[in-house]
């Protein structure tokens, strides 16, 4: 954990789960160094990254974020994330 502090995956009940992951690419993605939908939404930084995706079965988002070895960061850019999802 110290050196890639983590959140843990936090799930989020959405009326469009679809509609918020592309409104967070639309967000977060023109900075990052890295893009993947392989597995949902996952955007890297040089410092952290996170992957969002939805459930399958559920109106739900899953959010994992990561940095490296700072949990300010990967604490603030959690609540940042979570905030905007909260506001779509």
């Amino acid at each position: 954990m110290k050196t890639f502090p983590a959140s843990g995956e936090i799930n989020r009940v959405l009326n469009d789960p679809a509609a918020a992951i592309a409104a967070v690419e639309k967000q977060y993605a023109p900075a990052a160094v890295g893009l993947d939908r392989t597995d949902g939404l996952s955007v890297e930084y040089a410092e952290w990254r996170f992957n969002l995706r939805m459930s399958n079965t559920e109106p739900v988002v899953r959010l994992n974020v990561e940095s490296r070895g700072d949990h300010e960061l990967m604490t603030r850019m959690t609540e940042e994330l979570l905030a905007f999802l909260d506001g779509k």
